[in-house]
């Protein structure tokens, strides 16, 4: 189904763009490109209230100190959260500015859920926000502005047009 600007609507739209966004912009990304095999490659996925979710294995391999996850990885990961949430909207941006507060320490062995949403957008600046929940509780938040190339078009931010 299409709206009046021709634009898809429905259940699938925000994953669509999302896949398509990501395939075209960053496919070697190191949170979410599925083509480098070194990445995190996390799945993130558009959720019913606008924003997108992901889970993460804590994995000793992401270790800093022992048995918490390394903080540039938690960093990456809710990054890489507001970036997908954007493309789930039809947005290709760049972090122009990222804070992250560490409530508690993401411990490796366990299970996490990242998510992130929109908190605000005007024109080309986007007001972000994500957090990374484990065992039930938000143990790290974020917030970030991204903001969209001048020419808004992916090439701007490095995408091949092959």
């Amino acid at each position: 189904m299409q709206s009046a600007y021709g634009e898809k609507t429905g259940s699938h739209a925000p994953l669509e763009q999302m896949q398509r966004l990501h395939a075209t912009t960053h496919p070697h990304c190191v949170v979410c490109g599925a083509h480098n095999p070194r990445g995190l490659q996390v799945d993130f996925r558009p959720t019913a209230d606008g924003g997108v979710e992901a889970h993460f294995d804590c994995a000793t391999v992401f270790e800093g100190y022992n048995r918490r996850i390394h903080g540039g990885v938690i960093a990456a990961l809710l990054d890489g959260a507001m970036t997908n949430c954007l493309f789930a909207h039809g947005h290709v941006a760049v972090t122009a500015e990222l804070t992250i507060r560490y409530r508690q320490p993401v411990m490796t062995d366990r299970r996490a859920t990242v998510r992130a949403w929109i908190h605000e957008s005007s024109h080309r600046l986007h007001r972000m926000r994500a957090e990374l929940i484990q065992d039930g509780q938000v143990l790290v938040v974020g917030a970030a502005k991204f903001l969209e190339p001048v020419d808004g078009g992916p090439e701007a931010v490095g995408a091949s047009t092959e």
